[in-house]
């Protein structure tokens, strides 16, 4: 048989609503390649782009001859809205591309399932149902999306098999994408994909949605218990809770080998398991005062344990800016001792530290170029002890063997504290992010990350659960729900009903 010819395309942005547009330049920051280029990038040693692409790709070429199609792909992590202009290019390239290499017989694309764009409410729908018009109906249209995908009937609609990550911190992209490819051959093989879904009232915080344990490991593990010679997939994806869109919302996909009835059923039920948890999604936070004092009792004992302090409230993995001073602020004045601070996105203090060289003494002024109001600014003393040129090879958890593009960085001693100042923003997902300098993070008697939890995978040797402190301070990321500003989410939802009633 002639192998087959599978497309392949990635858009993924996860966007806060209340974030700044994501341009353009950002995405090209972090991800932007086309055509043959991608398929340089997946072969690389250390893999550019979604870790979702690679493990199709590899998966593929384990299974059997096969011809690969590459469109374009773009990501940018998380950010806000996508800049409209930019999407229709995003949106249009991939069309474009896919109709002249027609046809294909497959197609597989790496979203988030969490962006909007600041024209378009649902831009990966809008992507999978120009894929599908270009290829007809009987095409196989396969995705991989994040767990905190907001999806929607449109995209379950518009796809063969949408398969989420079931790992928080998503340690399984890599394996995700290989189980599409497992699917893709499966579907050219002859067998019928048949999908059913349900969308739930219910937006869980974004610390109450680890895997390791708690509700949401426990919902994972019951929907993989339906996994059976009938049953291709179960995703139960908990949302983007700071998405604000029509379809915000944890939700449930099921995919039978060609039983419509049964994949709705499970749906059902696996749903109305889901909502009879609901209150286990409750978030327990740590005030910034607590913090600073725990933080000081561990620089001044030794005989203490060290502690993570993870500034939930600003992860870029979440649209953050990473750059908010608070804790910084606190920790400083304070007066904390064998602190560690990382990543700290400053692109106009990192290019300060260059440009002065290592060992110079200067005046630190943290956002000077800052506008958006739960940043804040800090300035300090500071020397400059380290600098790299921001090309990190990830060594433990999510990015664990791929290239993460910082941009220019710099070690930074403000007091007892040390600062990795980064130009390129990026939630602290890797040690590799501070062990670039030389840092032995066992050493510090403390460690700020901003990062919401993808942290965990990395650091899970340094400091296991009962050692992180999750702390309440302001950002665009923050779990308390009810300090943000939602306009459009559909209601009433849980939390921020409390009393709704609901059933599948």
């Amino acid at each position: 048989m002639t192998p087959p010819r599978i497309a392949l395309g990635a858009f993924m942005l996860e966007s806060n609503a209340h974030a700044p547009i994501a341009t353009r330049e950002e995405f090209a920051a972090n991800y932007l390649s086309y055509g043959r280029d991608m398929i340089r990038d997946l072969a690389s040693a250390a893999p550019v782009g979604p870790k979702t692409l690679s493990g199709f790709f590899e998966a593929m070429n384990a299974s059997g001859a096969w011809t690969p199609v590459p469109l374009m792909g773009t990501t940018v992590g998380a950010s806000g809205p996508i800049d409209h202009p930019f999407f229709l290019e995003v949106a249009d390239s991939l069309e474009s591309r896919l109709r002249a290499a027609m046809p294909v017989d497959g197609v597989f694309l790496s979203l988030h399932g969490a962006a909007i764009a600041t024209g378009e409410v649902d831009p990966d729908a809008v992507i999978l149902e120009r894929i599908r018009r270009v290829v007809g109906p009987d095409v196989p249209v396969l995705a991989t999306l994040d767990l905190h995908a907001n999806v929607s009937r449109r995209m379950v609609d518009a796809a063969s098999v949408l398969v989420a990550y079931r790992t928080n911190p998503h340690v399984d992209m890599a394996e995700r994408g290989g189980e599409c490819a497992r699917l893709m051959r499966e579907i050219l093989a002859g067998v019928k994909p048949a999908a059913g879904f349900v969308k739930l009232p219910l937006i869980p915080p974004s610390v109450t949605q680890n895997t390791k344990s708690g509700p949401y490991a426990d919902i994972i593990a019951y929907g993989q218990s339906k996994i059976d010679a009938r049953v291709m997939n179960v995703s139960v994806v908990s949302g983007f809770s700071l998405g604000d869109t029509p379809k915000n919302g944890m939700s449930v996909t099921v995919t039978t080998r060609g039983d419509a009835a049964l994949a709705q059923a499970l749906a059902k039920d696996i749903a109305q398991a889901c909502w009879n948890d609901r209150h286990r999604y409750v978030p327990s936070l740590t005030s910034l005062a607590d913090a600073t004092r725990l933080a000081l009792e561990c620089g001044r004992d030794a005989a203490k344990p060290a502690l993570l302090f993870a500034d939930v409230a600003d992860n870029p993995g979440g649209g953050g800016r990473g750059n908010t001073v608070w804790i910084l602020e606190a920790f400083h004045k304070a007066g904390v001792e064998g602190a560690l601070l990382g990543v700290f996105f400053d692109p106009a203090l990192a290019a300060e530290a260059h440009a002065l060289g290592q060992g110079a003494q200067f005046h630190a002024r943290f956002n000077r170029n800052e506008s958006h109001p739960l940043s804040g600014r800090f300035e300090a003393d500071a020397v400059v002890e380290g600098l790299h040129d921001g090309n990190v090879i990830g060594r433990r958890g999510i990015s664990a063997g791929h290239t993460i593009l910082l941009g220019p960085m710099a070690l930074l001693r403000v007091g007892g504290i040390r600062v990795v100042v980064i130009s390129v923003r990026q939630q602290c997902k890797d040690t590799a992010m501070f062990e670039v300098f030389g840092i032995d993070i066992a050493a510090a008697r403390s460690l700020v990350v901003k990062s919401r939890g993808h942290f965990r995978a990395a650091f899970d040797l340094l400091f296991p659960d009962e050692r992180i402190i999750e702390v309440d301070v302001p950002g665009l990321t923050t779990p308390v729900l009810s300090r943000v500003p939602y306009r459009d989410v559909p209601r009433p939802i849980f939390p921020l009903d409390p009393d709704v009633a609901w059933a599948p």
